[in-house]
Parts: structure tokens; C-alpha cells; sequence
């Protein structure tokens, strides 16, 4: 069985608005990589039931052996081609820096090893290991960041709904990432879809996620929300995220991490 033949039946797993441009990808990649191309994983919603064919990115790793200039310059030529395909621009790895961000970087590669399948070459994630410790404080600084961008946020808005709802959403979707972090600190299950992930938080960290689950709600749907609600949703979701930074902040303080 060739190596051509190996991808395809890997990429047979992904949904067709998936995997078509997946495998356009893949065929420029190998093209033009040859032996430096040494992984393409599609990570994130695209495999799970939140992906809506017309709206929702596709996200991708690409590992290489060596990262160039010339590189950089033969993805970027490949930009006009993948955004009509709803493709993001891979997140461009090496091995070695892999096994280097585990301690700074271990939310979002927690978030990949959960959710991640690979279309050609070796699995990138599935050795990782992390220290909950590092986790936590990725977790705990995160949520604090997050509390001054809202507040930074909210007064650049000048008081237009519109901008304020951008900001809830972008919020929204960073912290889902983080709370299946802090499940998987906990030793708890971490479901993939968004709005299972907010049910199972909230259950563990003992938070109402009304007004969060309205703006994920609304993301998914890919709707705005009534200018008469922006003010509840946002003091809903700034003080959710301050309980939640508390949360994390205790994990430390009992040992727990």
C-alpha cells in the first residue's frame, strides 16, 4: 500500500467539507514539502458536531522537520486557495518545539490531543504528557487575562452593542478551551462538543453558565444578540470567568494540581 493511498484512508474519516479541502491541502504540502512534511493533523471543531459546513474554520497542525523562510513564503502562496476553502493557515510545528511548549503551552495542547486526527505521518500528540501544575497557572493567568480584555474592551467599544457582542464571543470561544483544561485537572471527562463542555464545567466548578451558554449558543447559530441583552450577558460572563479564575486559584492553594 502506497503512502498516497495510507492518507486517503486516513482522510476518510473526516466529513466530505472536510476532507476535500483537507486533501487539497495535504496534495500541495506533499508536493512541494517531499520528505520534510513529516505530519498534517486536522485538529478543533471540524471533528466534531459544533463544525457548520458554511461557517466554521478548518484547523489544522502541520509538523515539519525543519522550519525556513522559504517555507513560510510557500504556505503564505497557498492563502487565496485555502481561504476558499474555509482552510486556516496550519499552525506550523517541529517536533522539538512540541516537546518544548508542554509547559507553557499545555491548554492548547490538551485541547489537540483530545480533539485531533492525523491525515499523514506520525501522531504529534498522542506521547504528550503534562504537569497539572503548569496547566493550572496557564488556566489561572488566562482567566485573569481575559478579565482585562473584557474591561479594556468594553470601554473601546464606546458603548456599541455590536463591538461588545465580538468581544463576548471571542471570550466565549477561548474560554471553552479552558475549561476542558480545568476538567482534565480535576480527573474529569472532557467532551469535545462546546455546549456539553460548558454543561459538564459548570456541574464540576458549581457556576450558573446562563449567560455563557447564550453567547455559545449564539456563536454556534451564528447570530447576534438583541442589543436590549448585551449588558446581561456581559456581566454574566465577567463574573463567571472571575469565579472560574478563583476556581483554578484554589486548586493551587489545596494542592490539589
Amino acid at each position: 500500500m502506497t503512502e498516497n493511498t495510507d492518507d486517503q484512508g486516513k482522510a476518510l474519516a473526516l466529513r466530505e467539507e472536510v476532507r476535500v479541502p483537507v486533501e487539497f491541502l495535504l496534495s500541495r504540502l506533499r508536493e512541494d514539502m517531499g520528505d520534510n512534511l513529516q505530519s498534517l493533523s486536522v485538529v478543533g471543531s471540524a471533528l466534531t458536531g459544533d463544525f457548520h459546513p458554511k461557517h466554521s474554520d478548518i484547523n489544522t497542525v502541520l509538523l515539519v522537520g525543519r522550519r525556513s523562510h522559504d517555507l513560510l513564503k510557500r504556505l503564505a502562496s497557498y492563502g487565496g486557495e485555502m481561504g476558499k476553502r474555509k482552510l486556516q493557515a496550519p499552525l506550523l510545528m517541529t517536533a522539538e518545539y512540541i516537546e518544548r511548549s508542554a509547559d507553557v503551552f499545555g491548554v492548547e495542547l490538551l485541547d489537540f490531543q483530545l480533539t485531533h486526527l492525523v491525515v499523514h505521518g506520525s501522531d504529534p500528540f498522542a506521547e504528550l504528557s503534562f504537569r497539572k501544575e503548569d496547566v493550572r497557572l496557564q488556566c489561572e493567568r488566562q482567566l485573569k487575562a481575559a478579565l482585562i480584555k473584557l474591561r479594556q474592551g468594553y470601554i473601546r467599544a464606546l458603548g456599541k452593542p455590536k463591538v461588545v457582542a465580538e468581544l463576548l464571543t471571542a471570550c466565549a470561544s477561548e474560554l471553552l478551551v479552558l475549561l476542558r483544561a480545568m476538567l482534565w485537572l480535576q480527573d474529569a471527562d472532557r467532551p469535545r462538543e462546546a455546549l456539553a463542555t460548558l454543561d459538564a464545567a459548570a456541574r464540576t466548578f458549581e457556576f450558573d453558565a446562563e449567560k455563557v451558554r447564550r453567547v455559545v449558543t449564539l456563536k454556534l447559530e451564528h447570530a447576534q444578540p438583541k442589543a436590549d441583552e448585551i449588558e446581561t450577558l456581559f456581566e454574566g460572563v465577567y463574573q463567571d470567568i472571575d469565579h472560574l479564575g478563583r476556581t483554578v486559584d484554589s486548586f493551587g492553594r489545596k494542592g490539589d494540581a
